[in-house]
């Protein structure tokens, strides 16, 4: 069988804690593409780890390193997990582990209820003075910085949000180090804010999870790349049409539209430029011509909640990994064609969904 033609793109990679074991998937199985190299990645929260865990292994020994890479670093984050007993969740796991019944058994734990009710009484600052974060460890040993920092495509673009400004801070070259990934990861309610010296301002800035300000910012692709086909892995489903009315599913609700409305206020700004180059009102040329493509399960995705991207449980995170590679199956299937050719996602038909 020929092999078939290069194709290069950029990947965006979406934040949702432990709900990044889609993502891990996706790009388990986008390593077995020999054909599809990656120019950039730009990523925020749990897409900011699997990004760097995917270049560490990349450029270390190559796809099958990559993939060892991110299987390893998966495991670690399940290692260092620790809550409550479950009975519920074990007894689910050994007989009957679906997706939905996994996430139902961790929402109806004693130690998600116990964690949300402490974080909506007390700040990080109170509940966690000594700033312990044990994801510091774990990125220390897990991930190489010499290598994530290279020059060497994939670029990474790792998203934050400055707390005193309210805008996006996007790390990249040699300021991606563990520091800016626990800035990328830092949920306020959890974690206190991540400090980083920073040379633009003068100042020593505190920074917030990512998602706030860009989930992920699509804009560091645009300049710093060549490659114009532009993968976004969906965590966060964009649409859901029943209307929440539990609790738990207007607190979900609301994070995932707070957490997609920077993304799609940059998707509308690539449909403005595409039209504006099509009516010839910009030379071709101009500016680049980004061609938007999708990668997501909103299916299973929209069966999950807040309490599963707080909890790392094992089984879950396994089965949102098949989940992750059967939805990237599914996508070079249907759209490996239009790569380099054309864009696969209807922007405009998303946004008067």
């Amino acid at each position: 069988m020929a092999r078939r033609p290069t194709k290069t793109i950029n990947l965006a990679l979406q934040g949702g804690g432990a709900h990044g074991a889609f993502t891990w998937g996706v790009l388990d199985r986008l390593l077995e593409e020999e054909a599809l190299e990656f120019d950039g990645i730009t990523a925020t929260s749990a897409g900011a780890m699997n990004a760097a865990a995917l270049k560490t292994g990349l450029l270390n020994g190559g796809r099958e390193a990559a993939k060892t890479s991110l299987d390893r670093f998966w495991g670690s984050i399940a290692r260092y997990s620790s809550g409550l007993p479950n009975p519920l969740l074990e007894w689910v796991r050994a007989f009957h582990p679906t997706t939905e019944n996994l996430a139902d058994a961790i929402e109806a734990g004693a130690g998600w209820g116990l964690g949300d009710s402490l974080t909506r009484m007390f700040s990080p600052y109170d509940l966690n003075p000594f700033n312990i974060n044990p994801l510091r460890g774990l990125l220390t040993e897990q991930l190489h910085f010499d290598t994530i920092c290279t020059a060497e495509p994939p670029h990474l673009f790792i998203c934050a949000t400055n707390v005193r400004t309210g805008k996006a801070r996007v790390f990249q070259g040699d300021e991606i180090g563990t520091d800016a990934i626990l800035a990328s990861t830092c949920l306020p309610s959890v974690f206190q804010a991540v400090e980083i010296d920073d040379p633009a301002t003068g100042r020593r800035e505190a920074f917030w999870d990512g998602g706030f300000t860009g989930n992920p910012s699509l804009w560091p692709l645009f300049y710093g790349t060549r490659a114009c086909d532009l993968v976004i892995v969906h965590i966060n489903p964009i649409v859901r049409e029943e209307l929440p009315r539990t609790a738990r599913d207007i607190l979900n609700r609301t994070n995932e539209i707070s957490f997609n409305a920077a993304l799609l206020g940059e998707l509308r700004a690539i449909t403005f430029v595409r039209r504006l180059l099509s009516e010839g009102v910009i030379p071709q040329g101009a500016m680049k011509d980004v061609l938007v493509h999708s990668i997501a399960d909103d299916e299973t995705m929209g069966k999950l909640g807040v309490a599963t991207k707080m909890h790392a449980d094992w089984t879950l995170m396994q089965n949102l990994k098949q989940v992750g590679r059967d939805a990237a199956e599914r996508f070079l299937a249907d759209h490996w064609s239009d790569l380099g050719e054309r864009a696969s996602v209807d922007l405009r038909a998303l946004y008067s969904a």
